[in-house]
Parts: C-alpha cells; structure tokens; sequence
C-alpha cells in the first residue's frame, strides 16, 4: 500500500507542527499564556483552528493576526508535504 501520499496521521502532525512553530517564533514560550492546534483531516479536507492566548503590548505582534497565520503556515506545510 505505497501509494506515496502522505498519511493522515503525517499529515495532522505537520500542520500542529508548523502551526505550533509559527506561533512561537512570534512569542516567546513563556508569554504565551494559553495556545490549542486543533487539526482534522477527514476525506480530503483539511481544518486548522488556532486559538491562541498571549499579551496584547505595543511591541508584541496581534495574537488574532499570529493565530491567523499560524492556521495558513500549517497549511502550507501540509501543501509541501504533498508536493515532495
């Protein structure tokens, strides 16, 4: 059963990854108070929810938009998965 497509298990594993990565290359670990990657993969479709928790300050980016962008990073990943 090689048909070279990646599993759905490989596939849930590198969006959380990417996601979860994305997200603190923008904060810090320790200024993240709360962050849950919920990833589904179900006949072909993908779903990404990114809820984050972290401070609101003038020199930290805006956690809507980092939770935002955590969910495209991962979806990327998972494209680059396929394309390899």
């Amino acid at each position: 059963m090689s048909t070279g497509e990646p599993t759905a298990e490989e596939i849930v594993q590198t969006a959380s990854d990417a996601a979860e990565g994305y997200v603190f290359s923008q904060y810090k670990q320790s200024a993240v108070r709360d962050l849950d990657v919920t990833v589904s993969f179900e006949d072909g479709v993908l779903e990404v929810d990114v809820y984050l928790n972290a401070p609101e300050t003038a020199d930290a980016p805006d956690p809507e938009q980092v939770a935002d962008d955590a969910a495209l990073t991962a979806r990327e990943a998972v494209d680059d998965l396929f394309g390899e």
